[in-house]
């Protein structure tokens, strides 16, 4: 999928969080590129498409969740883990959940103690651009990328 601009990729951030919207099953989302490939961009984008204003990267605290009445949303930063473990100090697996979505960054920190990945997503920067690359692990990923196509 070619997105041309930042408001494009916000707009496929929105359409992923709508398509997730309509599974009740846990989610497991990997979010991979470069720094400043837009990975944030589209977490941001798909959390405050259930509601949530107020949206920080949790580069420092690994993890920030967003829950209401409808929804737990956890996006990871994996980047600045010392030990993939400290992911299990933090109840990791306590994410996983039926209604529940991770959003992780930089999964390749966390082998070994992050699930596998629904959907993983790599973007690619092209100039101003971006190119996302889509891989399905699961039924859910399937479902995912059905929807959004």
């Amino acid at each position: 999928m070619h997105l041309d601009n930042e408001s494009k990729v916000k707009e496929f951030g929105k359409k992923l969080a709508q398509c997730s919207s309509d599974i009740s099953d846990s989610i497991v989302i990997y979010l991979e590129g470069d720094l400043g490939a837009g990975k944030t961009t589209i977490a941001r984008s798909f959390i405050q498409y259930f509601g949530f204003d107020k949206v920080k990267s949790p580069t420092y605290s690994i993890v920030e969740s967003y829950q209401n009445q409808k929804i737990n949303i956890h996006h990871f930063d994996c980047y600045r883990l010392a030990d993939p473990e400290e992911l299990d100090y933090i109840g990791v697996r306590e994410y996983l959940k039926p209604g529940h979505i991770q959003l992780i960054e930089w999964s390749q920190m966390g082998i070994g103690m992050l699930s596998p990945a629904d959907l993983s997503i790599k973007i690619n920067i092209d100039n101003n651009s971006r190119e996302l690359e889509f891989s399905a692990n699961s039924t859910t990923g399937e479902k995912l990328i059905n929807c959004f196509n």
